[in-house]
């Protein structure tokens, strides 16, 4: 009978990671010459996907940050990363009026020794299967770029060059 309830347990746990559900992983951020600047951990939440950054090496003040359509991160300007996340084709900007990006995320600051421990939601993503799934057939990524996201100008924001990049993959 144990032996039963064991094997039961067993393919029960299984099959949970057979669907491949992922409800909470981390994302390793790399800068131009690939020293890693820490994590970001991906939370599903009941309303999109909570980012928990954990990261050290930046320059003080305010960065953007923003989820991109592919997993590639090639320093050192990190452009294979591609366009930001945006499967409605949307305009971008989380204050354009007909925006924004499944990708825009709201803007994070640098203490001045370089670190930024915060947490910001991604409402329009998920990690659950989907068109607005972060396991893309292409992948995605997260990128940190030099300055803030004004929030309006198309098409990102003019937020200056790409300083980091971490892929999102399973």
């Amino acid at each position: 009978m144990k032996k039963l309830i064991v094997l039961c347990v067993m393919l029960f746990l299984l099959s949970g990671c057979a669907q491949g559900n992922v409800t909470k992983m981390d994302v390793e951020m790399f800068n131009d010459v690939g020293d890693s600047l820490g994590s970001i951990t991906l939370t599903e939440k009941s309303n999109g996907v909570m980012l928990s950054l954990d990261l050290k090496g930046l320059t003080p003040g305010v960065h953007g940050i923003h989820i991109h359509e592919t997993k590639k991160c090639d320093a050192p300007d990190f452009q294979s990363a591609g366009n930001h996340f945006n499967p409605d084709k949307k305009d971008h900007g989380l204050l354009y009026p007909k925006g924004a990006h499944a990708g825009d995320l709201p803007n994070i600051i640098a203490e001045d020794d370089g670190t930024v421990k915060a947490e910001i939601m991604a409402p329009q993503v998920t990690l659950k299967e989907g068109k607005n799934s972060l396991f893309q057939k292409k992948g995605t990524s997260i990128v940190i770029t030099e300055t803030g996201d004004d929030g309006m100008t198309q098409p990102a924001g003019d937020s200056g060059a790409r300083v980091s990049c971490g892929a999102i993959k399973k």
